[in-house]
Parts: structure tokens; C-alpha cells; sequence
């Protein structure tokens, strides 16, 4: 498995900015799908967005299109989530998580095997 870290997180003001860091270890990163998830208090685990081992496919859930993006860096394993225009309902702990690149993308949390510790998001009104 492949070891996960994020960083990044933290308290904002509703429009406001911030970007999640998450470092990678352990294997090798390109075979590696990347996605962010999050959680809210009393909620599931939810989607966010994922991203191929080269950076050339995408998805976002729909609450967070055109304000999320998802990239990464292969020569430093790294992976990172840019949220602008925050709002409330982001509020949530998240995570990172990968998943062996086999040709197919799936967003539920459970085709993920490794996942990193989370990271709070706080979005104050």
C-alpha cells in the first residue's frame, strides 16, 4: 500500500481560499489513481474529485465543479486539491486516497486502498 499524508487544512471565511497538499510514499506513485474525499459530521464519506496517474483525466463531484481542482506532481508524489469560492456545506474533514490504476475510475470510497489520516476544513458563514 501506498502511504498518504495531507496537509493544508484549516479555518476560512466563506469565499475564501485554501489548498490540501497530499504526500505520497511508499510505492510507486504514477500507478496510482489519486482522489480526495470528505466527511461531514454525521454524513458518509462523499466524493470530491479524482485524478489519472498523468494529470490528463479528471472528475469532480458536481457540489464542487468549477470551484475544486485537482492536480498532481509525479516528481514530488504528490497530489493537491485548490478549493476557491468555499462555502459552508464544504466543511467536512478530508481525505486523500489511492487507488490502483487498473484502466477503470470509480468514485466510491471503497475501490480505494489507501488512505491518509484526514484533514479539517472549517468554512465559517
Amino acid at each position: 500500500q501506498v502511504q498518504l499524508v495531507e496537509s493544508g487544512g484549516g479555518l476560512v471565511q466563506a469565499g475564501g481560499s485554501l489548498r490540501l497538499s497530499c504526500a505520497a510514499s511508499g510505492r510507486t506513485f504514477i500507478n496510482y489513481i489519486m482522489g480526495w474525499f470528505r466527511q461531514a459530521p454525521g454524513k458518509g464519506r462523499e466524493f470530491v474529485a479524482i485524478i489519472s496517474w498523468n494529470g490528463g483525466r479528471t472528475y469532480y463531484a458536481d457540489s464542487v465543479k468549477g470551484r475544486f481542482t485537482i492536480t498532481r506532481d509525479n516528481a514530488k508524489n504528490t497530489v493537491y486539491l485548490q478549493m476557491n469560492s468555499l462555502k459552508p456545506e464544504d466543511t467536512a474533514v478530508y481525505y486523500c486516497a489511492a487507488s490502483f490504476d487498473d484502466g477503470s475510475y470509480s468514485y466510491h470510497p471503497s475501490d480505494f486502498s489507501s488512505w491518509g489520516q484526514g484533514t479539517q476544513v472549517t468554512v465559517s458563514s
